[in-house]
């Protein structure tokens, strides 16, 4: 299989739950911290570009802190909630990443939804959210490159200078950021670097991005595009199938039921669409919940935010790739179950045909750490 002439950069997922059938009592296995270093060290050796450390159970700062000295390569995409935390702690947060990282960090932009968000405490609405992060945004670029801060928003005010450092990456660690409603569009063409989609059909990504486009044109940017998918690879398409079969038959009416009960009630419209590829139903057949060619929706009946699955051979998986790469699309997050076995298969039938981008990573200039031993020497 010849490969892509295009660059690509391909991330794994490192967020638990995990186990061969996570949503159930006997498919789940336990995550602690020994485990997440087992996923990060094969997402560091194998080849992968990085890893989105999503929301879960787990603090996204800390988890992704406790795997800098585990990795070498691997870049951390952090979730973060811009409603949840000031953008001068977070930037300050990002600084501290980036230099002990090496300029490895990423920042993810999650909106959420609103019985997400209110159960953090937070009262604000679906397109107050979006408000709310493009003013979060502007205040943390400006906190992130050291700048003095004299901010006067709706929602933010932010005046000084807080932070004496800057981080690794100049000016700012790239923003990444999903979302499929126009709100959500407007604030990514003003401010993003790459837009995550979750995973639509290859026709309804490229219409999307076309969007994009145009708005991001109107801002004077251009942006990279992503999308997040699971996937399901063997050695054949039936082999893949039947995989997919197994994860059906491990998913109960009882848990689906809750589960649909939750994301039905979410205000986000990209999990409303994730819902109508499947009604909330269990077929007997796996094959019956295949939305376009080789992309099953399965696994969104027990998973909250993107749920679509390339189900196939190397071939199979590897052209529906070459189909959104197509679309628009420069950069895949993936994932599988289980997370650990799974990244090894697609790190050895996968991986080896895409021309993934590894770039080096940058330090901090000579005189920039200077600077910050000066001032750190000034201060005592």
């Amino acid at each position: 299989m010849a490969a892509h002439q295009e660059n690509v950069e391909v991330y794994w997922y490192l967020t638990a739950p995990d186990g061969r059938s996570p949503w159930s009592t006997e498919g789940a296995r336990k995550i602690d911290l020994p485990y997440l270093r087992q996923i990060a060290s094969a997402v560091d050796q194998l080849g992968f570009t990085g890893a989105l450390l999503a929301t879960g159970p787990h603090d996204t700062w800390v988890l992704g802190s406790s795997l800098i000295s585990s990795t070498n390569n691997m870049r951390f995409l952090i979730a973060v909630h811009p409603p949840l935390i000031s953008p001068v702690l977070a930037a300050k947060m990002t600084q501290t990443f980036d230099d002990f990282s090496g300029g490895r960090v990423l920042l993810n932009i999650v909106n959420g939804n609103t019985a997400q968000i209110r159960a953090y405490g937070s009262t604000l609405g679906h397109d107050e959210r979006y408000a709310y992060t493009d003013e979060w945004i502007q205040v943390w670029k400006q906190a992130v490159a050291g700048e003095s801060l004299d901010f006067h928003g709706k929602y933010i005010t932010a005046e000084g200078k807080a932070l004496q450092l800057t981080s690794t990456q100049k000016p700012t660690p790239p923003l990444w950021f999903g979302g499929s409603s126009q709100a959500a569009h407007l604030t990514a063409a003003k401010h993003i670097d790459t837009y995550l989609s979750w995973g639509e059909t290859p026709p309804q990504v490229a219409e999307k991005i076309q969007d994009l486009q145009a708005l991001a044109a109107e801002q004077g940017r251009t942006m990279r595009y992503g999308i997040r998918l699971y996937l399901i690879v063997r050695d054949t398409d039936e082999e893949a199938w039947q995989e997919a079969d197994r994860l059906l038959k491990t998913m109960d009416p009882q848990t689906v039921e809750h589960m649909q009960t939750i994301l039905r009630n979410s205000d986000s419209v990209g999990q409303q669409r994730m819902l109508r590829n499947h009604n909330g139903q269990i077929p007997k057949d796996a094959r019956e919940l295949e939305i376009y060619p080789d992309l099953w929706a399965g696994m969104s009946l027990v998973r909250p935010g993107p749920g679509t699955t390339i189900v196939g051979s190397p071939a199979t998986v590897l052209a529906r790739i070459r189909e959104y790469q197509d679309a628009g699309i420069s950069t895949f997050i993936f994932s599988g179950v289980p997370l650990l076995e799974e990244a090894y298969r697609v790190g050895e039938y996968i991986l080896p045909h895409l021309r993934v981008n590894r770039e080096a990573i940058t330090t901090p200039k000579q005189e920039e750490r200077e600077k910050v031993f000066t001032w750190a020497h000034n201060i005592h």
